[in-house]
């Protein structure tokens, strides 16, 4: 986890405009660099690092003796590194797995190189020789990227939209448009002599549900899909490994984090890693998902420690962890606070820097309650694929900030390109909830393999932030009971009217929308609804208010 930033035809002094690369030094607590181009003085390129792989040489703005003329800032891991060089005959010369996009976009160009990228990553190229920035994202926005453009040709981009604020003469342009970077795509812009960047070319690659173009060490054999599943995980955990620095293992206790740290052990172990793992699970005294992680732990025989906070602790992490989530969505918010406080204790109390998390099963996988309501097995599969489109609005971005808040870097194996497009590739009826549950398909596929307790492999689906509840109150519960007290009726009345965009309808709603306003007014737009299940009477993003919920 490292933050990039960089800007393009600056009319301010570019040595003013870069205090704001520091807004987001939490992201690279290692090392710092910041560099104007030669020959290109409104341009600048900025780089905090969490150093992860090869620690002496892999600093950046990355430029290498072999190809002068091409600056790269990055964000990410590049899992087939060391297959493109073999592949290409890049002739590489450091371990950075980052290396290979300066040589394939000189050999292929910046859509051809892209596409050939087996891993996640938001990166920022300048080529000087022929005046272009090329910037490109991964296929589910797994590392973030924000870009802000103006009519008159001034370009800035940052791994979080912070560190965007801090370039006053842009945001005073009413062309200027903050947003977003889109997952799976590549943008081309062109220079002038005073550095303004025009948009020449855009393109998507690697899009969720297409098989990868690129080579792979492991690929799915044969009919047997639920060998297939199997093997294509493994997989995805193994490549997930590449590390210099500890790695440990979030868990829940649902079968998610509980199947990524039951590989991630039996994977450590085949490998001969020299430490033991160690897993982390949060919640309030007596939540289910403390007892369930205890177990799986204890099953699996890692170094486990339970984070317990309290109701306060939790209400006091909500303006912090809405500054970092730069969301104000109502799930999101909920199901950060643990993740945020779990994250603090491991950048605190321990010394590993990389965690493995199981986001993305649930849109993948179908594992959210509500898909048991849904009118088809094509209803589900649309669904699920809207949602995989959509997810780093959402969970990608809470596993995102909630970790890069306190300097760690989080990897997620069910989001690896190669494992949902096979999964994507199955029929839909495979794919939905079966006799009564929910992954029913992912499940099964591990089910003869003695990698979980079978109440554990089977244990119904518990939302994040409804799992870390207490036995006597649900976490939501705590939340709602506080922004009453928060926000006034007539506050509430006027919403409609101040917040047309996702109007707040709950003091919840309200209280999180006002605290998310006064860091980041007036955009509201970066993020187009509010996440709410689907094919559900409920009002309430939580699990715990819908029928199929278990008693």
């Amino acid at each position: 986890m490292c933050g990039i930033w960089a800007v393009f035809g600056s009319d301010d002094d570019v040595s003013v405009q870069c205090h704001a690369v520091h807004t987001i030094s939490h992201r690279g607590p290692d090392a710092f660099r910041i560099e104007n181009i030669n020959h290109f003085q409104n341009c600048c390129l900025g780089f905090h690092r969490l150093a992860i792989v090869d620690d002496i040489r892999g600093m950046q703005p990355m430029r290498l003796y072999t190809h002068p003329k091409i600056w790269l800032v990055y964000n990410g891991e590049i899992y087939n590194h060391k297959l493109l060089d073999k592949t290409h005959d890049l002739q590489v010369s450091t371990d950075c797995d980052g290396e290979p996009l300066i040589h394939l976009y000189d050999k292929l160009g910046p859509e051809a190189m892209a596409a050939q990228l087996d891993g996640v990553f938001a990166f920022c190229i300048l080529d000087t020789a022929n005046r272009k920035v090329i910037l490109g994202r991964d296929t589910f926005g797994v590392r973030p990227l924000f870009r802000l453009h103006t009519e008159h040709g001034f370009l800035a981009v940052c791994s979080e939209a912070k560190g965007l604020f801090g370039l006053s003469h842009s945001l005073c342009d009413k062309t200027a448009k903050m947003e977003p970077f889109l997952p799976g795509h590549v943008e081309v812009y062109d220079l002038d002599h005073l550095g303004r960047a025009t948009l020449s070319s855009r393109a998507s690659f690697n899009r969720p549900g297409q098989f990868p173009l690129y080579k792979t060490l492991v690929s799915h054999e044969g009919d047997d899909i639920k060998k297939n599943i199997r093997t294509l995980l493994e997989a995805a955990v193994r490549k997930r490994l590449m590390s210099e620095r500890r790695i440990g293992c979030m868990l829940s206790g649902g079968l998610d984090s509980s199947l990524v740290a039951a590989l991630l052990v039996k994977l450590s172990k085949e490998m001969g890693l020299d430490y033991k793992i160690q897993t982390f699970a949060t919640g309030m005294e007596g939540s289910p998902d403390l007892k369930a992680a205890k177990k799986v732990a204890e099953y699996l025989g890692t170094d486990h420690h339970q984070v317990i906070f309290t109701p306060e602790d939790g209400l006091d992490a909500i303006p912090d962890v809405i500054n970092h989530l730069e969301s104000y969505d109502i799930t999101t918010v909920r199901a950060s606070v643990g993740m945020y406080l779990v994250s603090r204790y491991i950048k605190l109390k321990t010394d590993t820097t990389v965690v493995l998390s199981g986001e993305g099963s649930d849109e993948l996988a179908q594992g959210y309650i509500y898909f048991h309501n849904a009118p088809s097995a094509a209803e589900a599969d649309k669904e699920s694929r809207r949602l995989l489109d959509d997810l780093y609005m959402y969970d990608v971005l809470r596993g995102d900030r909630t970790t890069a808040a306190w300097g760690l870097e989080i990897r997620v194996p069910f989001l690896d390109h190669q494992f949902t497009s096979y999964y994507l590739s199955l029929p839909p009826e495979e794919r939905q909830p079966q006799e009564g549950v929910e992954k029913y398909l992912l499940r099964s596929a591990f089910d003869d393999g003695h990698l979980l307790p079978n109440d554990i492999l089977w244990r119904p689906k518990e939302a994040f932030s409804d799992g870390v509840s207490s036995v006597t109150k649900s976490w939501f519960e705590v939340v709602q009971e506080f922004c009453d007290k928060q926000i006034n009726d007539k506050e509430l009345e006027a919403a409609k009217s101040l917040y047309p965009h996702n109007t707040p309808t709950t003091k919840e709603a309200l209280f999180y929308r006002k605290t998310f306003e006064e860091k980041f007014p007036r955009k509201a737009s970066w993020i187009p609804y509010f996440w709410m299940p689907r094919w559900s009477a409920t009002k309430d993003p939580s699990a715990r208010t819908l029928k199929h919920y278990k008693q």
